[in-house]
């Protein structure tokens, strides 16, 4: 347990229960998130000179809620969402990812990854192209190719498609490192980037997510009955508090000790932040010219004429 000071929780019920946990001191404004981030979307795709946008559809709640964001601000006519189940991928999933398809009535594709994923590791004894080693891949390195199996489909579908591909990350994730390089964390832009998992939530209930989504247990359905946080070891929402103390408001350790949150959360959760630092910064180069793309050739999104005609 992190543990913590005062009320660990807000509920929002619907009369059938819990809907979701929500730290009080990371309640937001969501009208004021949604128009926001309605026109951080807008901006970016038409900046880049696009107009329509796709999302890798999990049936999970970030992406879920994405689609939704995306919809409101350019239309569900704008969006696709994909689809892209791996044999052992839980039916929930998909009848979830296929709920939020027809209650915003976008667009969908269907793309089952499990000959790709299963090409390169091997099935029923058969070596795959990765030979020997493949086969005996762990659980995490399968999901690993995975989530980048699903982005080199999301890239290729967004070139019929003439979009831009939407991010899911959200800022828990992206700070303890529960992310996979060039797999999920690969996109154009990322609306809910900035949203702690515990934001998300509140966000998407505001929105309309379905509840069901929002109400189970977060999962990358990576492998039959896997959690975020049964394989992590923590809850969101005492996670979240953690990292909205000390990232947010940049509490040291002893005052975070003072708050009530335990010395081997703080020490694990530090450590899980300082090692995935590489994850959230663009690849460094060696410097060699006068200027270098991404040290001090640096051009916002926006310069005139980088907008496509």
């Amino acid at each position: 347990m992190i543990s913590g000071p005062g009320p660990s929780h807000r509920e929002s019920s619907d009369g059938a229960g819990r809907l979701f946990e929500l730290p009080p001191e990371l309640a937001i404004d969501t009208g004021i998130a949604q128009r926001v981030i309605a026109g951080f979307i807008r901006n970016q795709l038409r900046q880049a000179g696009f107009s329509r946008g796709l999302v890798g559809l999990s049936g999970g709640i970030d992406s879920a809620l994405v689609a939704f964001l995306v919809a409101e601000a350019m239309g569900p006519e704008s969006l696709l969402c994909v689809l892209m189940p791996y044999r052992t991928s839980s039916p929930e999933s998909a009848e979830h990812a296929r709920l939020v398809v027809d209650r915003l009535g976008c667009a969908s594709d269907v793309v089952d990854i499990s000959p790709m994923v299963d090409g390169y590791f091997g099935r029923d004894g058969e070596l795959g192209a990765g030979g020997a080693s493949a086969r005996e891949a762990s659980q995490l390195r399968r999901g690993n190719l995975m989530a980048r199996q699903r982005m080199c489909v999301l890239y290729d579908r967004s070139v019929p498609w003439g979009g831009l591909v939407v991010g899911t990350g959200n800022k828990t994730e992206s700070l303890i490192g529960y992310t996979t390089l060039f797999g999920d964390s690969a996109c154009a832009f990322n609306p809910i980037g900035d949203l702690y998992k515990s934001q998300v939530r509140q966000l998407a209930a505001a929105v309309g997510v379905p509840e069901a989504i929002i109400r189970k247990a977060p999962s990358a359905d990576l492998w039959p009955g896997q959690t975020d946080e049964s394989e992590a070891g923590f809850s969101y929402p005492e996670l979240d508090r953690l990292l909205f103390w000390m990232i947010d408001k940049r509490r040291t350790d002893e005052e975070l000790l003072e708050m009530g949150f335990a010395s081997t959360a703080v020490e694990r959760v530090k450590r899980l932040v300082a090692t995935s630092e590489f994850k959230r910064q663009v690849p460094p180069v060696a410097k060699l010219g006068p200027r270098t793309t991404g040290v001090d050739y640096l051009y916002p999104r926006r310069r005139p004429g980088s907008a496509r005609r």
